[in-house]
């Protein structure tokens, strides 16, 4: 049975995606630095498990990454990277502490759980990343701190993993969730102004949810996408792209 590996599983998207993955026919471990919510998530899951992961800790990680092996019975066939926090406000305001936690979260636990990952994948000579990045990595949105500066960077990791791993039969992807009605912006979508707007700036006039963005992570974990490599799948409803239909096309008479 194929193997799993899922950070930030305490998480409304983490869940779903071991949720998805699990319905795909893996064996899923689910890793978070809260370990009540992690357990009670895993124990919804066939064959699942629940591990408490500190992510920004090299040790932290790889005992987990052994503990996941070991229950298993082989090393992960996709990890996926979905560990993530923000620290909202002002860009001008942000304590240096909190801009430091939010890259250390974001963006270096990709590096730290993606390397240890990568070698046994590299012994075994296959396997697949994830990296769950932003649109507000793309276009980064006021008063988010460190946050998109993280996931832009996870996405350039993204992609050096894939060109330094891609040689030793590694694939290494990124999905970026655009206005998605769970996880952080739950409280956010809780607007109901807000959320009005948001669905109105989508060209498909909905919010994504966090089954939209499981379904993404698994597709790049398979078969199907044997040919993806490098590439940052943007799950957000064409609301990246939709500026120009927000703007008048024509200019009201004087």
């Amino acid at each position: 049975m194929k193997h799993a590996f899922v950070t930030g599983g305490g998480g409304d998207i983490g869940a779903a995606i071991g949720l998805r993955a699990t319905a795909a026919g893996y064996r899923v471990c689910l890793v978070d630095l809260d370990a009540n919510r992690v357990q009670e998530h895993a124990a919804t899951l066939s064959g699942a498990i629940g591990l408490q992961c500190d992510v920004t800790d090299e040790a932290s990680v790889e005992a987990a990454l052994d503990a996941a092996t070991q229950q298993i019975g082989s090393v992960p066939d996709l990890v996926v990277n979905c560990a993530g926090i923000a620290r909202f406000g002002p860009l001008i305001e942000q304590t240096l502490a909190d801009f430091r936690r939010v890259l250390d979260v974001n963006l270096t636990s990709g590096f730290i759980v993606g390397r240890a990952a990568a070698r046994p994948m590299v012994a075994r000579g296959s396997g697949c990343i994830v990296n769950v990045t932003s649109i507000n990595g793309i276009s980064p949105a006021p008063n988010s701190g460190a946050y998109p500066a993280s996931k832009s960077g996870l996405a350039a990791l993204t992609e050096l993993m894939a060109v330094e791993w891609g040689p030793l039969g590694l694939r290494v992807n990124a999905v970026a969730p655009g206005f998605i009605d769970a996880g952080l912006s739950t409280p956010f979508f809780a607007n109901p102004s807000v959320r009005r707007l948001r669905e109105q700036a989508v060209p498909t006039r909905r919010l994504g949810s966090a089954a939209d963005i499981a379904e993404a992570v698994i597709f790049l974990g398979s078969d199907a996408a044997s040919y993806v490599n490098g590439h940052q799948l943007v799950v957000d409803g064409g609301a990246s792209r939709a500026l120009l239909a927000l703007l008048p096309r024509e200019v009201a008479a004087p």
